[in-house]
């Protein structure tokens, strides 16, 4: 997953929600044919921004995005985290948000499931990076594991069911050393990157671990999860980026506004709106990169090797 005042008081709703606030959301006029909010997740005048559970402080990290999106459109914008991959799959099925940050397994899966989803952009943390990240196989400072064949038997850290980088790939891995991710383990489900990274590297509940590159290597040293050097890297694997989506179900108008304002949007392009960018912003986002449907390929081919429930629609 990787790669946030200039109108805060008129955009902001930011939120760390539950599974409840997505479906509250379907209480406004989407499905139920109300005319000037038609194809709004909630009404004309605010974009619902669902999230994926990837980072602990996730209005930290995205709030300039949400600023930039709220200033250029003039709508609130609602920034509203699930509780799980599996709820933002749910709610992007049902129209319960208008723009996201997904994985690309979380993007695979709805589409799968009926989501009409539009990617409008994958990040890349720097100038001239080809888009995507790594899946990192981490084990404590110290620890006798040193490969993915050794993971057999062990007490092992995923991020979620419907994790790209933090579950998917990994199951990949492990099946191609011979080892299946839900007998030969133990598996524990962490529910996010920096969570997955924590445990292992605390060594306890999880003896070796999968997390997003910019977690281990930099956000979670930053947020005091961690100290440099308590983790090992000993496995990188290179997946899609994680996209940037918009809703097919918004009107036509706002779609062709969103795809302006996102195609190629840069730090700098967010910068000079006057917006405050944070440090854990400049960590994941230099800029987006406009991609099609068919780069995410290569997610499902991953989906039919491991045959993940989650890839089902």
């Amino acid at each position: 997953m990787k790669k946030n005042t200039l109108t805060r008081g008129l955009a902001l709703v930011a939120g760390i929600t539950l599974m409840g606030t997505l479906a509250a959301c379907s209480a406004g006029p989407a499905g139920d044919g109300a005319s000037a909010s038609e194809g709004f997740a909630k009404d004309a005048d605010t974009l619902v921004m669902g999230m994926v559970p990837d980072q602990q402080s996730v209005e930290n990290t995205f709030q300039p995005l949400v600023d930039y999106i709220a200033a250029k459109t003039g709508k609130k914008v609602e920034l509203i985290q699930s509780t799980d991959y599996a709820a933002l799959v749910e709610a992007s099925i049902a129209g319960r948000i208008d723009i996201g940050s997904f994985s690309g397994f979380t993007y695979v899966a709805a589409t799968n499931g009926g989501a009409e989803l539009e990617p409008l952009g994958v990040t890349v943390t720097k100038e001239g990076e080809e888009p995507g990240y790594e899946s990192l196989t981490v084990v404590p400072k110290g620890s006798d594991i040193a490969s993915i064949a050794d993971l057999k038997g062990h007490k092992v850290c995923f991020v979620d069911p419907g994790s790209t980088s933090g579950y998917l790939y990994p199951s990949a891995e492990l099946l191609a050393a011979g080892i299946d991710p839900e007998k030969d383990i133990t598996p524990v489900m962490a529910g996010g990157h920096d969570a997955s990274a924590q445990k292992t590297a605390q060594g306890v509940e999880c003896e070796a671990g999968f997390a997003e590159d910019a977690v281990v290597e930099t956000t979670g040293i930053a947020d005091g999860l961690f100290a440099e050097g308590d983790l090992e890297v000993i496995n990188r694997v290179t997946v899609p980026g994680a996209p940037i989506v918009m809703s097919k179900k918004l009107p036509a108008d706002t779609q062709t506004e969103l795809q302006d304002l996102m195609k190629n949007l840069t730090l700098a392009d967010i910068e000079a709106e006057g917006i405050a960018v944070t440090d854990a912003f400049k960590a994941f986002f230099y800029e987006l990169v406009p991609v099609e449907d068919s780069y995410y390929d290569s997610v499902r081919k991953v989906c039919e090797q491991t045959g993940a429930a989650q890839c089902q629609p």
